[in-house]
């Protein structure tokens, strides 16, 4: 079960990490003394060191060291490591030297800064080690050969720290021709055999995953019934998507999905909290805001020519047009050919309308979007009405992104944080209906620290 599979890895990552960092306290106060940990010298410490303890383990998990996606010993992994240890080092300092909690442990934060990263370092390289053995490895196999399934199989054999690995993918409508290449070494692909059973057994498949509708399919029901003694997990290909990649298979789904799944009288408890949360979280903001934009309007000012603030009419909840509100990063006139997708490096935008952008500081001007009630702090992107009736025409279900309010940040945002083509949108969709049914206290919250992460690094576009 891929939920439950991952859920055992983080929580065993996350426990690792606690042991890691308190017996490095321990061996750290070993060492500095030269005599065996007292009682009353472990006490003087570690409620002081706990407190920064939780801080770096916010940190980890904002920088995403807590992601299995990561979970490899390559130079992405320990880049993410050795960024998230000096953003530790530094909060400990300024912690340590300027709040000072009772303590200010010079010698013994130094050496805990050393034992910590060494000791992490040894945890993080065996788990990522670990968590690709034989005995984690899930084999799958696919029933049904098209695109959906190609891409579903690349994904999963690409990273095999989540445990799974597709063994062979079963041709049902026989799609392969004399001239098909199979584009994958490791992967079999063949035609349906008469049962399941024996394919099973042989290839130690534990995941059976169908893109064809079970319920118009009998024969297929009955296969399948043949392997419950086997302890087979079973799945539908859209739900597996769902819970492997975080984001809902458009090809896969139909209207009946969305009728199955999206049930807004269930969120209504919810969206109280959830406007509560803006309106206070807006306010807060906007007001600790001002004393920085007169610097911000002479940055603009002094790049170009034009108004400080840039207006622009946006689409909301159920197709609802509203003005949106930000800090004017493009030369004046930039859009006088009509509408354009913004790209990489854009020539359209000023030098500090750049930097701006990285940071996101040019979206402060929203948060009186998201008072005004037009917009939220997590939500599908704000998309311009004349995209929108473009785009609706070649995307399937693309207005149905509009069934809650758009955000500043959101979870297609963060897991793919720049799109500039009909291509990339469909891919955001994705990640938009994703979040649309599972929204939740939680996973806002998620997302709102993992957004702090493409803030810090200049992620924005």
């Amino acid at each position: 079960m891929p939920g439950f599979l991952q859920k055992i890895k983080y929580v065993i990552l996350f426990l690792g990490d606690i042991v890691i960092l308190y017996f490095s306290l321990w061996l750290t106060l070993l060492i500095r003394y030269q005599q065996a940990v007292t009682p009353e010298r472990w006490r003087q410490h570690f409620l002081p060191f706990t407190i920064i303890f939780a801080v770096w383990l916010l940190i980890f998990y904002i920088s995403g060291l807590y992601s299995l996606q990561i979970a490899r010993n390559n130079l992405t992994f320990y880049t993410t490591l050795l960024k998230s240890l000096a953003w530790s080092a530094a909060i400990a300092i300024t912690f340590f030297y300027i709040i000072k909690p009772g303590i200010a442990p010079k010698t013994n934060l130094f050496l805990e800064l050393i034992i910590l990263s060494l000791l992490l370092a040894a945890w993080r390289q065996l788990f990522n080690q670990l968590v690709k053995i034989k005995p984690w490895q899930n084999n799958i196999l696919i029933i049904g050969l098209n695109k959906s399934t190609i891409d579903l199989t690349r994904e999963i054999n690409s990273q095999p720290q989540f445990g799974f690995k597709v063994s062979a993918i079963i041709n049902t409508d026989r799609l392969a021709t004399p001239d098909f290449k199979n584009p994958f070494q490791d992967v079999e692909i063949i035609n349906p055999p008469r049962s399941f059973v024996g394919l099973v057994t042989i290839k130690k498949i534990k995941t059976i995953i169908t893109s064809l509708n079970p319920y118009q399919n009998p024969e297929l029901v009955n296969k399948l019934y043949e392997c419950i003694p086997l302890k087979i997990s079973f799945w539908e290909l859209p739900t597996f998507v769902e819970k492997f990649t975080g984001k809902i298979p458009i090809n896969s789904i139909g209207q009946v999905w969305f009728l199955e799944n999206v049930k807004e009288d269930q969120k209504i408890i919810y969206e109280i909290g959830k406007r509560f949360f803006d309106i206070l979280m807006s306010s807060v903001f906007l007001i600790a805001s001002i004393p920085f934009l007169p610097l911000l309007y002479l940055s603009v000012k002094l790049n170009s020519q034009g108004p400080f603030l840039f207006m622009q009419q946006r689409t909301g909840k159920d197709g609802k047009k509203f003005m949106a509100v930000k800090i004017r990063t493009m030369y004046k006139n930039a859009e006088i050919n009509g509408p354009q997708w913004a790209v990489k490096n854009d020539p359209r935008v000023t030098r500090s309308g750049r930097i701006m952008r990285k940071m996101r500081i040019d979206e402060i001007p929203q948060l009186i979007n998201i008072l005004r009630g037009e917009m939220s702090f997590v939500g599908p992107r704000p998309e311009r009405p004349e995209f929108i009736e473009k785009l609706e025409k070649k995307i399937p279900f693309y207005k149905e992104r509009l069934l809650v309010k758009p955000g500043l940040t959101g979870w297609a945002q963060i897991n793919f944080p720049y799109g500039a083509s009909e291509e990339d949108t469909m891919k955001k969709l994705q990640y938009d209906l994703y979040y649309i049914k599972n929204r939740s206290f939680l996973l806002d919250l998620s997302i709102l620290l993992k957004t702090i992460k493409t803030v810090l690094s200049g992620g924005g576009q």
